[in-house]
């Protein structure tokens, strides 16, 4: 029970990773608010947790629009009353080069892979200072440090995400943690939407998982270990890092 009595908001939490770590830090005792705009998964999910003896609360909405991630943290607040942990999932692939892809398409990846993280942590930092301190943990890619084809957008969100996490390591520190995620190719429904990009789709995925190290996908229950890790005590001296979680790609 490592989380046993923290309130966590976990964002992009109605599948793949974000579900995955969502079913962990209920299992080691948080209080969850469930972010995500499908909300037939969301109540299911929270259905699922409440009924396992958790406690969690799904809040549907678009992380991309501010006033969401207010009322996520208002709703930590109102049910839970502080807040100790964010986690920031959602995201979107944006697939296109710089001269093709539109402009509402860029602007809407920006907003979820980027901006939300601003959005929400704008509203969540002045609420684990009143609590004493917190932990914010981010969601990127290796994107962020590896180009991809037809990935200009979810490239860039991704590596503007790991400088707004070591600046907010730097400005809230040391009372507050900030760390990123970087996963390679896990197996999640945007793998298979990332693969239309490439000229072989049928195949790429089957190629990527045998180009890793281990020789497999990435599971999300693989993301959700390294989350419960980074947001817990034991990571206590931890923060500003960009932490790879891919199958050994990036040694390469």
């Amino acid at each position: 029970m490592r989380l046993k009595g923290k309130t966590a908001i976990i964002t992009g939490a109605t599948s793949g990773m974000g579900k995955a770590i969502a079913k962990r830090f209920s299992e080691e005792g948080a209080f969850l608010i469930l972010s995500g705009r499908n909300q037939e998964n969301g109540i299911e999910l929270e259905r699922s947790l409440n009924e396992a003896g958790g406690k969690a609360v799904f809040v549907k909405g678009d992380v991309g629009i501010i006033e969401t991630n207010e009322a996520l943290v208002k709703a930590a607040i109102s049910n839970f009353g502080k807040l100790d942990i964010v986690v920031t999932n959602a995201g979107k692939l944006g697939l296109g080069s710089v001269t093709e892809i539109s402009l509402a398409e860029w602007q809407e990846t920006m907003n979820t892979n980027f901006n939300a993280v601003f959005f929400l942590s704008r509203f969540a930092i002045p609420e684990m200072i009143k609590s004493g301190g917190g932990t914010i943990l981010a969601n990127s890619s290796i994107a962020a440090f590896k180009s991809f084809p037809n990935h200009a957008a979810y490239c860039a969100s991704k590596a503007a995400l790991v400088a707004l996490v070591k600046e907010m390591a730097v400005d809230y520190g040391p009372n507050i943690r900030v760390n990123t995620m970087c996963p390679g190719p896990v197996d999640t429904p945007l793998i298979w939407d990332s693969a239309k990009a490439f000229d072989n789709p049928d195949t790429i995925v089957q190629e990527t998982a045998k180009n890793t190290l281990m020789n497999r996908l990435g599971k999300p229950e693989d993301i959700a270990s390294l989350a419960l890790f980074l947001v817990s005590d034991e990571a206590s001296w931890i923060t500003g890092v960009a932490y790879p979680i891919d199958g050994g790609i990036l040694a390469k």
